[in-house]
């Protein structure tokens, strides 16, 4: 025991002198120069004389002397091996085996002799001494991973609060990109790639070398993470996995101890991945994408750290900038980092990228992003933000969950991964998926998509933005949406100020202008009306149909009119129907417009003429505490609410009175009769609920009147398509005078029933 405590104090004083944690490392970071191993000697020394000094050194020898029973370092435990003499060789030429013979904290992925060899020969090498120094510098790096971490321990993700286990399957190493060049303004410049994804202002912290990390794969992993075998093969074709792989290398020997940290043994070599940016770089096949990202999406900002950084390792006084992209987007594909929550959370996520080929891209944006617009010059911004994002998503997708797993726009990947997928990597920060086709995102393929992606629909976009695109884009859901055109809109008195950001609704007619909320609401309304919850793929006959917020509007022949163009005797032309994913868009010639008189007074254009059916039930409603006789409105009905209101025709009115529920005369002015009429009327109204006989809705329902006691009365309806029957809650049931029902009105409809409705309100 005595023993173990001291190799326990050791290793933990090493740490303690020598500590190559990330932190550490990045304070003395060594870089090939041999300045900086200098530097890092010196540090190193200096820590040890201060311990000395303030120790005395039988007793530092005593108990924290290096325990002979310790494994030798990493290097010397790599000699000792004899099958990574190749491996070495190239620790030596990157200027490592300081490094790796002395105290500290690592994993190594060593590739063996044998793995040394094969890459030699895939490379016309016959001497490990042909591989150049900055090769062997990546190879060297790429393989050295912070702290020292078993098989067992591996997958664990090291959270800010603790361990999480299998939740890990990639590390950071001590490799990382040098700057790039490019040209700007004419100007030779130095161009670093950002580490932090451009959320809140930041896409660049100095202290962050942008180190790249390494993926493995342990079936622990794989199991807690519901994925499979198959996951890794498709990933990596013809490489059969056997439940420990680095990249695409297998782990022949694993754990093994050293002093200062694990060795597992892989048998290939593994040069740095690219980052996503890097490989579409240098990806040809998907360069009309890539273009896109460029050209709207990065920006090459100069930065003053990054120029100091770069002057006191090199002495250069060339500008750095650094590449960032929009903060629009879900990451930056260059950001070697993760979100940066958690510092390592990088360890367990990664982005993931479909890419279309450009054969794939030309097609899409001909026939659906440029169908309206001459060019991607021209093209609003939001919408190559949103065609981006389709194909980005801020979190690692298997490829056996590519439909489970949803990106930003809330959708999975539209992909088959046997036939749509021709390219398939996994990258330093993510997992990239070439593809023969493009992400249909919900935004372009709904029947928003169809204002969305015309000009001449921008402020129906604008106006559908605000108040129904998250339910309108939905592909499981359908719909049907009436387009009116700017044209149409700006002629109906409705304009956006975009300086004053609001609304604005200035009567053609003349009248008092609308601005802001005012103007909104009553352009939100009339929005509503242009929706219907289902799919109509044909308006070639005729019928009645609900909108979005309750109302109900009608068709016939290839027009379409609400209760205002009723009450303006206009109907609206619709085009064909130009069908999306998830229902039909029909174009019109102007908006289906609210009507502006109360449902009394539709009531009352009903009864106009004296054979009417409705006359005698208007003669008490008129003639009721009920009515407004200016307005036409009725008392109970409440503002911006829908309503059903059930009408008895002359001969039911004529039953009620036989039967005492009305009195003789609509101008009763007994007080009990009053009222009388007042309750008879409210039972006829079903409150806050539109219903007409279409077969979609039926059951129990309130009304206006209350009993003595204050509870609410009901009644119950039965639907069925062109029939509807209404039972009172006397057990009587009325039919509804299918011919004489469907009235439009304001917020409302009006059906004429052959009966009439008992009620009682004790």
């Amino acid at each position: 025991m005595g023993r173990l405590l001291q190799v326990q104090g050791y290793i933990q004083k090493c740490r303690a002198l020598v500590n190559l944690d990330k932190a550490g490392l990045d304070s003395i970071r060594f870089i090939g120069h041999s300045m900086d191993k200098t530097i890092k000697t010196s540090l190193v020394l200096l820590g040890l004389v201060t311990v000395l000094t303030a120790c005395n050194k039988k007793e530092w020898d005593n108990y924290y002397g290096r325990p002979e029973m310790l494994a030798d370092p990493i290097y010397q435990q790599l000699q000792s091996k004899n099958n990574f003499k190749s491996f070495l060789v190239l620790v030596d030429k990157a200027g490592y085996k300081d490094i790796l013979s002395k105290a500290g904290y690592w994993t190594i992925f060593a590739p063996n002799d044998e793995a040394l060899a094969k890459y030699m020969g895939e490379n016309n090498l016959t001497d490990v001494n042909q591989i150049k120094d900055s090769v062997a510098n990546q190879i060297v790096r790429y393989s050295l991973v912070y702290n020292s971490f078993k098989s067992d321990r591996l997958d664990d993700f090291q959270s800010g609060i603790g361990w999480d286990p299998g939740n890990a399957f990639k590390r950071r190493t001590t490799f990382y990109a040098s700057l790039d060049t490019t040209i700007i303004g004419g100007k030779k410049v130095l161009v670093a790639a950002s580490n932090r994804n451009n959320t809140g202002g930041s896409y660049y912290v100095s202290a962050d070398n942008n180190n790249k990390y390494i993926p493995f794969f342990l079936d622990t992993y794989f199991t807690a993470k519901g994925i499979s075998a198959s996951d890794y093969s498709y990933l990596f074709p013809g490489t059969t996995f056997s439940g420990f792989h680095v990249s695409n290398a297998q782990v022949v020997n694993k754990d093994i101890v050293a002093e200062n940290g694990i060795i597992h043994e892989i048998d290939k070599v593994i040069l740095p991945l690219p980052s996503i940016d890097q490989y579409l770089n240098k990806a040809p096949q998907y360069s009309k994408f890539k273009k896109i990202l460029e050209d709207y999406m990065v920006s090459y900002l100069i930065n003053a750290s990054a120029t100091a950084k770069n002057k006191e390792i090199t002495g250069s006084d060339m500008d750095v900038y650094v590449k960032v992209y929009n903060s629009s987007l879900p990451y930056s594909p260059n950001n070697e980092n993760f979100i940066k929550l958690d510092d390592n959370d990088g360890q367990m996520d990664g982005y993931t990228m479909f890419a279309p080929t450009n054969e794939a891209f030309e097609a899409y944006t001909k026939n659906v992003l440029l169908k309206h617009y001459a060019s991607f010059e021209v093209l609003p911004q939001e919408i190559i933000v949103d065609f981006l994002m389709a194909h980005m998503w801020r979190t690692t997708v298997w490829p056996s969950k590519f439909a489970t797993t949803n990106n930003n726009q809330g959708q999975g990947a539209l992909f088959d991964p046997a036939t749509d997928v021709v390219d398939k990597k996994v990258l330093s920060n993510g997992l990239f998926y070439g593809t023969n086709k493009v992400q249909e995102a919900n935004v372009f393929s709904s029947v928003f998509g169809k204002a969305y992606l015309n000009p001449n629909y921008s402020l129906m976009t604008r106006a559908l933005s605000v108040a129904l695109k998250t339910n309108i884009i939905n592909s499981n859901a359908k719909y049907t949406l009436f387009l009116i055109s700017d044209t149409d809109l700006i002629a109906a008195g409705y304009t956006y100020n975009l300086d004053a950001n609001r609304w604005e609704y200035d009567p053609p007619g003349g009248g008092a202008k609308l601005t802001g909320t005012s103007a909104w609401d009553k352009l939100n309304r009339i929005l509503n009306t242009h929706v219907v919850r289902q799919d109509l793929s044909s308006l070639s006959g005729n019928g009645i149909i609900e909108t979005y917020n309750g109302e109900y509007i009608k068709y016939n022949g290839g027009s379409v009119y609400s209760a205002g163009n009723q009450d303006a005797n206009l109907t609206r032309t619709v085009s064909e129907r130009d069908p999306a994913v998830n229902g039909s868009v029909y174009y019109i010639n102007g908006l289906l417009n609210e009507s502006a008189l109360s449902i009394g007074k539709h009531i009352e254009k009903l009864a106009a003429t004296p054979s009417s059916n409705f006359k005698k039930f208007f003669d008490y409603l008129k003639a009721s505490s009920l009515y407004n006789t200016t307005n036409g409105e009725i008392l109970g009905i409440s503002a911006g609410s829908v309503n059903t209101i059930f009408v008895p025709n002359n001969a039911a009115i004529d039953a009620a009175i036989a039967q005492k529920y009305l009195p003789a005369s609509p101008t009763t002015t007994v007080a009990a009769d009053k009222e009388k009429v007042a309750s008879f009327i409210r039972y006829h109204i079903l409150q806050k609920e539109t219903v007409v006989p279409d077969g979609k809705k039926e059951g129990g329902y309130l009304t206006l009147l209350q009993k003595d006691n204050g509870a609410t009365t009901a009644f119950t309806i039965t639907n069925s398509p062109g029939s509807m029957q209404v039972t009172d809650m006397k057990a009587g049931t009325v039919n509804v005078v299918v011919p004489s029902s469907n009235n439009l009105s304001n917020r409302a409809v009006i059906h004429l029933i052959d009966g009439f409705l008992k009620f009682d309100t004790n």
